[in-house]
């Protein structure tokens, strides 16, 4: 499954095009094991035929014929520079989770695995999560009810990765027929621009953030305001006087409480997911530029200790 995904963004994944595909398995005591894949064709906008859906389902029953795993159990997504913590991947793990409890989105990040180090990461919607998304609605009450933070939004599952014996001779033989020249090429200190790129991002994101609290603030500046009108026209003050002039020449009473909620429509709240999305989404670059700065360092140590050893 492993080296399939990584065939799959090889041969469509250009860049930050993002390639996708369905994961199929079984259930087996308190794991969920991953045999087979197969990924999502691409297609452009001239295509509005394409039926997804269906196709999948063609899929499954074709692999079905052939005895072999067929079991919808999640979906994999490549990731550029770890930006993959958006609505698109909360809406689509919500319907896959929501239909079938124990699938996973798998996240495999290429410029990573081209680094040296396999990146592979199995996530899954928090419980909590879960109900919120359920329930549709995302304003600050709703969200501060159900305790939601980007720390709790999505859980990470352990992934274990097996083998079998002709995949090992497999790999075994590519590593033989490697381009790598220099194996001490491992140990330089060039960034090729990862850390530049995820500090831009990482600097997008923070402007995104700054952006949705200008909203939020002003959302309530509007609330406050509109508090101060309705206490001004429910006492019997100036503005009720200009206002309702007629009910006071009569002698009646100010209006009543559910007469002046009629009068001012309440400012809408702004969605807070987004907000949540993006703090989980600044959480994932630093520890991205945590990591990176940490595997430099690594190599600076053994850099030297490589010197010292020559020397």
């Amino acid at each position: 499954v492993v080296l399939k995904i990584i065939k799959h963004y090889q041969e469509e994944g250009q860049g930050n095009e993002v390639v996708q595909g369905v994961l199929l398995g079984l259930v087996v005591d308190d794991r969920l094991e991953i045999t087979n894949c197969f990924p999502f064709p691409q297609h452009t906008e001239d295509d509005a035929d394409f039926d997804e859906v269906q196709y999948q389902m063609e899929m499954m029953r074709s692999l079905r014929h052939v005895n072999i795993d067929h079991l919808h159990v999640g979906w994999y997504q490549s990731t550029y520079y770890g930006s993959f913590v958006t609505r698109a991947l909360l809406d689509s793990q919500f319907s896959y989770q929501h239909a079938i409890e124990e699938s996973v989105v798998l996240i495999y990040d290429p410029i990573k695995t081209a680094q040296g180090s396999l990146s592979l990461k199995a996530y899954r919607l928090t419980p909590k999560l879960m109900e919120v998304c359920k329930e549709k609605d995302f304003s600050p009450e709703a969200l501060k009810k159900a305790n939601i933070a980007y720390e709790n939004m999505f859980e990470e599952v352990p992934i274990v990765i097996k083998n079998s014996y002709l995949i090992n001779v497999m790999l075994w033989e590519l590593e033989k027929k490697s381009a790598v020249a220099d194996r001490h090429e491992l140990l330089s200190l060039a960034s090729s621009n990862h850390l530049g790129k995820s500090l831009q991002l990482l600097m997008d994101r923070v402007d995104e953030m700054s952006q949705d609290i200008v909203k939020y603030n002003t959302y309530l500046r509007n609330v406050s305001k509109q508090q101060q009108q309705k206490h001004q026209v429910g006492n019997v003050g100036s503005m009720n006087e200009r206002i309702f002039f007629h009910k006071m020449c009569r002698g009646e009473a100010p209006l009543p409480e559910e007469d002046i909620n009629k009068l001012f429509k309440p400012p809408q709240p702004p969605p807070r997911m987004e907000s949540l999305l993006i703090a989980g989404q600044i959480n994932t670059y630093c520890q991205n530029i945590k990591e990176f700065n940490a595997q430099n360092l690594g190599k600076l140590f053994m850099a030297q200790a490589l010197q010292d050893y020559n020397n």
